[in-house]
């Protein structure tokens, strides 16, 4: 429907439908984590800065983490640089280190700043190294096979984890009306860089802030049953579970785990949703149904986004 033929009157009602919820979350955070389709697909692109905008214009504070994964595997390729992995996670020696750093905190990060300016936003661009606002220490990766009577420590190089997230930088920025963008590179104590994956970075950054939302931007529908069906609503005791009795496995699973520390952390819900969908957050935050899984520390009533 173009904007000549959509009925005013539709148009009322989705205002109406959305004023409780604006009002219910003007001046809180909300944590988006930005990747996948949506950072790659042209409508989902311009959809997504245009929620950051709108989100902010009624008063609530977004920020948002973005990952780069595909853009780093291709500068690497280009630059005649392997890409290895390792449990999934990419082998970052101090070449790829350099190369993460000029794309995450370069071309994806002012690229994503860009956008949102273009659409009538302010956003300001960090890597977690400004500020030292995310100080990382190097991930340990273990490995053990049966005939192995310990673990063998697997060196990966600079890939890290978070040791802590100082919200000095990001709460100022908020406070001036700035959306703040965050590239997920952290930085220890003797100034190392360390590529950090993006959904821990986000939900750490959720938990530091006592974010009133999480928001994970998947390839997916939501977290899904072993009948295929999505699971709209839980509580962190029901996700416990169903990670004890294998239903949710393989690659969701630590996704899962980040929205779950999280939660049980500090921030409020976290949201598994589809960012494959136009306007999947505007959808999640402002309207009744929702477009993926809820994650939250009490029982939500069935009509609550």
């Amino acid at each position: 429907m173009t904007e000549q033929t959509r009925d005013p009157r539709q148009v009322v009602e989705v205002l109406s439908e959305a004023l409780p919820y604006i009002q219910r979350f003007s001046g809180k955070t909300v944590v988006v984590k930005y990747g996948g389709n949506a950072m790659t697909e042209d409508t989902l692109i311009d959809s997504f800065a245009r929620d950051m905008v709108l989100m902010k214009e009624v008063g609530i504070n977004p920020v948002v983490v973005h990952g780069g994964g595909p853009q780093i595997g291709d500068l690497l390729a280009k630059l005649n640089i392997e890409s290895r992995f390792v449990n999934g996670m990419r082998v970052t020696d101090a070449e790829t280190m350099d190369v993460v750093e000029m794309v995450l905190g370069g071309l994806v990060n002012k690229g994503i700043v860009n956008l949102i300016n273009q659409c009538g936003g302010k956003a300001i661009g960090l890597t977690g190294k400004d500020g030292a606002q995310i100080r990382a220490r190097q991930l340990q990766v273990e490995h053990q096979s049966p005939e192995m009577t310990a673990p063998e420590i697997i060196d990966i190089g600079h890939v890290g984890e978070v040791e802590h997230i100082s919200t000095d930088l990001i709460e100022m920025l908020a406070a001036r009306d700035f959306i703040p963008v965050i590239a997920p590179i952290g930085v220890d104590e003797k100034g190392k860089s360390y590529n950090i994956n993006a959904d821990l970075v986000a939900g750490k950054v959720a938990e530091a802030l006592d974010a009133e939302k999480l928001m994970l931007l998947t390839n997916v529908a939501g977290l899904m049953n072993a009948e295929g069906e999505v699971l709209t609503g839980l509580t962190t005791g029901q996700v416990d579970e169903l990670i004890a009795d294998g239903t949710i496995h393989g690659g969701m699973l630590p996704k899962i785990r980040c929205a779950l520390e999280a939660v049980k952390g500090g921030a409020k819900s976290a949201h598994i949703i589809d960012g494959r969908v136009p306007h999947a957050t505007l959808l999640e935050i402002f309207t009744n149904a929702g477009v993926g899984t809820l994650i939250t520390d009490e029982p939500q009533e069935p009509s609550d986004s």
